[in-house]
């Protein structure tokens, strides 16, 4: 697969400076969603590139380190788990990547937006972009964004979160709905960290 064909693509209309953007931890009950938005230098071999979620968490981890030195430009943030639960999933990835790309030091052209959305009830990508259904695996500067989002992110959960919050093992799930994160859920009840808004079934079901 060439990675570099939707930028080509691209680049041939006139937009010079492109970025890839991704977003990672949309589906998690803690935890914020991150985004990042990258601009690589044209054609730049990253040997294994591809989407994050292809990726083992030590590959990612090197590409994340290459991708960060090697990069033109790049900005990785978040919206945060009040923020999930104020105006829902959608809006806060749209948010997210908002703020990502409002985060670079170099102004792009044009951003390529992994998936289908470009807005959400109350927030829109306002900079100039198009979307790209499965970027992450179709273009060298979302995949690139993907990773750092995704590194970006479990760095934080597994470190910052499982510090604050250790009864929880984020360490371990990320903040994802499986059963030890359930069981502690159970025992503890939630953390600040936890999206109130991912936790009606579980809610319900505790009566």
């Amino acid at each position: 697969m060439d990675l570099w064909l939707p930028e080509r693509e691209q680049w041939n209309k006139g937009y010079a400076v492109l970025c890839g953007v991704d977003e990672a931890g949309a589906g998690p009950l803690a935890g914020p969603v991150y985004a990042a938005a990258v601009i690589l230098p044209r054609e730049r071999n990253f040997p294994g590139l591809n989407d994050s979620k292809k990726l083992t968490e030590k590959k990612r981890e090197a590409l994340y380190e290459q991708i960060i030195a090697q990069a033109e430009s790049w900005s990785v943030a978040f919206a945060a788990a009040e923020e999930i639960d104020e105006m829902n999933i959608l809006n806060a990835r749209m948010l997210a990547m908002q703020r990502a790309i409002d985060g670079l030091p170099v102004k792009p052209d044009l951003c390529l937006i992994d998936g289908n959305r470009d807005h959400g009830s109350r927030v829109s990508i306002v900079s100039p972009h198009i979307t790209l259904v499965g970027g992450d695996g179709k273009s060298a500067s979302i995949a690139a964004a993907s990773i750092l989002a995704k590194v970006s992110r479990d760095r934080y959960v597994s470190r910052e979160l499982d510090a604050l919050y250790p009864q929880y093992g984020f360490a371990r799930h990320k903040g994802y709905g499986t059963k030890a994160h359930y069981a502690a859920l159970d025992q503890y009840g939630p953390c600040p960290a936890h999206r109130r808004s991912f936790l009606k079934k579980w809610e319900v079901r505790r009566g």
